[in-house]
């Protein structure tokens, strides 16, 4: 070995005796996890009338139900859902209904008793938007 690289060989030595003084340790990270959310039971028929609600919304054709807030409960609902939207359809009707069901059920309270609409027997989609469509109908349009 020439005397340049014992040289060299023994600085490198040095750093390594140096480094091994300096080292860091680091401790283990504490993890934490969220309990898994719980959703309170619904009943079949605010779930389905949340569905029918969030899909008008998607389409923007909520004018029909805005007939029925008389307590502006659309606007808690709606920024909820716009707040929320990139929820897939299963998981946002869990939650809407988590934190918004006191607001449906308070739509369709109006709702029974401005058109007697029960909402315990619309059981399937197809349900509220017939009773939807209904009614529109019922609106008298204009010409003017």
């Amino acid at each position: 070995m020439t005397e340049e690289e014992k040289n060299a060989q023994a600085q490198a030595d040095k750093e390594t005796e140096e480094n091994d003084d300096l080292k860091v340790v680091m401790p283990e990270a504490n993890k934490t996890t969220m309990p898994k959310e719980e959703f309170k039971e619904q009943p079949d028929y605010l779930k389905v009338f949340a569905n029918f609600y969030i899909v008008q919304f998607d389409e923007d054709d909520l004018e029909i139900i805005n007939l029925y807030d008389e307590k502006h409960n659309m606007v808690d609902i709606n920024s909820y859902l716009l707040n929320n939207i990139h929820f897939p359809r299963k998981k946002l009707l869990d939650h809407v209904l988590q934190y918004h069901d006191y607001n449906f059920k308070n739509l369709l309270d109006v709702m029974i008793e401005k058109t007697g609409v029960k909402p315990e027997d619309m059981l399937t989609y197809e349900a509220w938007d017939k009773w939807y469509e209904e009614q529109r109908a019922k609106i008298s349009s204009s010409l003017s």
